[in-house]
């Protein structure tokens, strides 16, 4: 186990350069760059810019020097700890990403402990009881969950909030405590708000993974050590938890090396319609607008997390089930 942790270790530097360089071309696959969209931001407002300002700023952000060097100016500043600077924002983009991180943490976290914490019972409970009410009963809430787009669910549940309560749930915050200082009443305010996008956030992956735990699980129990177990004398509640419920979690945990980015996005749509802080409506912004700086080194931050998430999920998984082994004979 070690050794394979080592020697995936030992690859996120090759990686690393690969993913720099798919995050760098997808930034700079559109047409035009920064300047051009600021310059057509300008003409659609009735502003405009003289020839000789678009040139000393295009020299400025050292957008009129080829591809690669634009490239390996941005790489050399990663590698010393240099994010850079948002043409977008004018501000450091560490401090963009570091404003955001904790609430986009927190929204992410929340949202995975609420999946597995609901979709876990939920597939255990319907194998179980295979074909009974609440069986039929969590399959059309399932299948509700998968078919009804995010967003959608927002828009709806914040439409109902307003027309019957007369409550916005946009945002994290209640208005006197966006700009305040951090303090308990801060972190109050902020649970009582993060329920709602939890809650939205969690239904799709809810359903998903209820559907797969059900699916395999219904596979475990139909093998034969589980017969031989109950001819020893197991109980059943006890024989499920013990052993199918550990086998049937593999494909759960297999998925966090894809969930994990997603923690992080907290998925853009919702993220930008119910107006969260979070890193998401940020890349948006920046792909939006070409801040070719700042969206590349959010996509690179989501391309790392994927690899760990993957080497984390392998290690679980090896956890999980004895019948896996990750080190070479």
């Amino acid at each position: 186990m070690l050794i394979y942790i080592i020697k995936r270790l030992l690859l996120l530097p090759f990686l690393l350069l690969i993913f720099s360089v798919i995050a760098f071309l997808l930034i700079q696959a559109p047409p035009g760059d920064f300047l051009t969209s600021y310059i057509a931001e300008l003409a659609a407002s009735g502003s405009s810019m003289e020839r000789a300002q678009i040139d000393a700023l295009r020299a400025l952000y050292g957008l009129d020097q080829p591809m690669y060097l634009q490239y390996f100016k941005w790489m050399g500043r990663i590698l010393t700890g240099d994010l850079g600077v948002s043409l977008d924002w004018q501000r450091p983009i560490s401090e963009l990403i570091g404003e955001r991180m904790g609430l986009t943490l927190a929204l992410g976290l929340g949202t995975f402990v609420f999946t597995w914490l609901i979709a876990i019972p939920i597939g255990i409970f319907s194998a179980t009881r295979k074909y009974s009410f609440f069986d039929y009963f969590f399959t059309v809430f399932n299948y509700f969950g998968v078919a009804t787009p995010t967003f959608m669910t927002a828009l709806v549940l914040m439409w109902i909030a307003f027309k019957y309560y007369g409550v916005s749930v946009t945002g994290l915050f209640s208005a006197e405590y966006i700009d305040a200082p951090w303090s308990w009443d801060r972190v109050v305010d902020l649970m009582q708000h993060l329920w709602l996008p939890v809650v939205i956030l969690g239904l799709d992956g809810t359903a998903r993974l209820a559907r797969v735990m059900r699916a395999n699980l219904l596979d475990e129990l139909k093998k034969p050590y589980m017969e031989m177990a109950r001819a020893k004398g197991l109980s059943e509640w006890r024989l499920v938890m013990k052993y199918p419920v550990r086998l049937a979690l593999n494909p759960l945990v297999s998925t966090i090396g894809w969930y994990l980015p997603l923690i992080f996005s907290g998925s853009v749509i919702v993220a930008t319609v119910m107006n969260l802080p979070t890193i998401g409506p940020m890349l948006l912004r920046a792909l939006i607008s070409q801040d070719m700086f700042l969206a590349g080194t959010i996509i690179l931050f989501y391309m790392m997390l994927a690899v760990v998430g993957t080497l984390i999920s392998d290690i679980l998984l090896a956890w999980l089930d004895p019948r896996i082994r990750l080190d070479e004979e």
